[in-house]
């Protein structure tokens, strides 16, 4: 009745944030039944895509996080099969799922990211430490939703936390660790929505604090006056375009102690749990959970009929 035809919310999937992905999918589509949407959870780690081929499935919303939904991997097999999707298209997935190598993207064409380095098990961690100075953040550069990360204070436990990222992904990033204020952004369209300030008493924005906590506050207004918000707002929505994406997402920010956002990732698949910061954000801007879904949904494109905005 809306249009959309049949729509595949994918759900679940294979990577390690799959049940976090099974609480925003069925979130998202009880939001679309609600809209009136001919909606369908899709998990494609119980389903073969071809399925959504022989299901005559007119759209897909992805609610997958990380590996095999996120990555690029998913949005490729869905432009194969003709089927338009939600969020960033082949290349920008990929491109925003490696943490590195937006690094390298953002550092090119002048978004401010703290700075890193590559680890690797003969790494000289003591001169790691001396390079990007401590605390430090180690992360696996394919993960999200903070699994596999460690904030390190000490040279000596550097190599304990690589080995504690290495069991995630092959590829490792110590970074400089930004003293501040977390803030993040999300986009909708051509839109970037309020602001929020994330504060929690643990020793970072780790994956309790982020889905399981009821310590963590979310502030929003963030605190900021209205020109400085803007202009971090128009910059996350040019580091987002830097990397190619379109449609949603989320862009993560530290706000140092003279007020300059250094920007960490982008997150082309944000959770969608009861939790998670785009909806909230949404919910301040005026619109409601059902809402935004819907406005995610007639967003999906296929990458050929509806290429990202460059700035």
């Amino acid at each position: 009745m809306n249009g959309f035809g049949k729509v595949a919310v994918l759900m679940g999937g294979r990577s390690a944030e799959r049940e976090v992905s099974l609480r925003s999918g069925s979130l998202v589509l009880a939001a679309l039944l609600r809209k009136g949407v001919d909606a369908h959870a899709f998990d494609p780690a119980e389903r073969a895509v071809d399925a959504l081929v022989q299901e005559r499935f007119a759209r897909a919303f992805i609610a997958l996080h990380g590996r095999f939904g996120e990555d690029g991997t998913m949005q490729g097999a869905l432009e194969l099969l003709g089927i338009p999707y939600t969020g960033s298209g082949v290349m920008a997935s990929a491109l925003a799922m490696d943490k590195w190598r937006t690094k390298l993207v953002w550092q090119s064409c002048g978004v401010a990211t703290p700075r890193c380095e590559l680890l690797h098990a003969d790494s000289d961690f003591a001169a790691v430490a001396d390079r990007l100075g401590l605390p430090i953040m180690v992360k696996p550069a394919n993960e999200g939703s903070s699994i596999g990360m460690s904030k390190v204070r000490s040279a000596a436990v550097l190599a304990d936390a690589y080995a504690l990222a290495a069991r995630y992904d092959a590829l490792i990033i110590a970074e400089q660790f930004i003293e501040g204020v977390e803030l993040t952004a999300g986009i909708l369209g051509r839109d970037t929505l309020p602001l929020i300030r994330l504060e929690t008493p643990r020793d970072f924005y780790d994956y309790d604090a982020k889905y399981v906590a009821n310590d963590t506050r979310y502030i929003i207004p963030c605190g900021l006056p209205a020109a400085a918000e803007a202009t971090i707002r128009g910059e996350a929505l040019r580091a987002f375009d830097a990397l190619g994406c379109r449609g949603w997402g989320r862009v993560d920010a530290m706000l140092d102690r003279t007020g300059k956002p250094h920007f960490l990732e982008v997150n082309t698949s944000p959770g969608m749990t009861d939790h998670s910061l785009v909806p909230m954000a949404a919910r301040h801007a005026g619109l409601s959970y059902d809402e935004l879904c819907l406005r995610i949904l007639e967003g999906a494109a296929l990458q050929a009929g509806g290429g990202a905005h460059v700035g």
